[in-house]
């Protein structure tokens, strides 16, 4: 009798780096985090980093929602974000991870329709991720002792986060794609046709606008 050998399982390659801002991340979390996350690298084989960031919520009118994870796919293509609040550190990241996996998803379909294949997705494979997310969902009350609380009050009219990013030219197409990506009501860029900088923003419905500098 023979015994076909299996085929190997391809390692993961990108590298999950997590950090939290006053928040003290317990190595099995982390663990747990990396784990979760490689299963998303099948959508995107450019990515070579997760980076996730954990933080306490201070908006007090969102008490019954005061985690926050943040999660950030790079690859060879636009930066993918999925972000969550949620009551604890395991629900936020589980529902960041669901909304980065379907940014993924459609950024691999827009993908597949650009090169030719046609091929829509079946519904089995559209929600079986998202499934098996929801099967291993720890329970809330797990969250309770493992993580720290904030290690300074906050102190209302600071300016607490400063992000920069590449101004690559681009088109206004592009940046409605990559504002989609990133999850975000606004994405500012450099406009490739105007050579002006350029904020596009979400509108009632499914209507866009545009902001230019003069």
């Amino acid at each position: 009798m023979v015994i076909e050998d299996e085929a190997p399982v391809e390692a993961p390659k990108a590298e999950v780096v997590v950090k939290g801002r006053n928040v003290e991340i317990p190595d099995h979390f982390r663990t747990y985090v990396a784990e979760k996350l490689t299963r998303l690298e099948r959508f995107d084989r450019s990515i070579y980093l997760f980076d996730v960031e954990l933080d306490h919520e201070k908006n007090r009118r969102q008490r019954k929602n005061c985690q926050h994870v943040e999660i950030t796919a790079r690859g060879r293509g636009p930066v993918v974000r999925g972000e969550a609040c949620a009551d604890s550190f395991y629900g936020a990241f589980e529902a960041a991870v669901s909304k980065l996996e379907n940014r993924l998803r459609r950024s691999k379909d827009r993908r597949k329709i650009h090169y030719g294949d046609k091929r829509p997705v079946s519904v089995a494979e559209a929600t079986a991720a998202t499934a098996a997310i929801e099967d291993e969902k720890p329970a809330p009350a797990e969250d309770a002792n493992l993580f720290g609380a904030p290690q300074d009050e906050h102190e209302p009219g600071r300016i607490v986060r400063v992000k920069e990013h590449p101004a690559t030219p681009m088109t206004v197409d592009d940046a409605l794609s990559q504002m989609e990506l990133v999850g975000h009501d606004f994405f500012l860029f450099h406009d490739k046709e105007t050579d002006r900088a350029t904020v596009v923003y979400r509108r009632h419905a499914y209507d866009y606008g545009l902001i230019r500098l003069a």
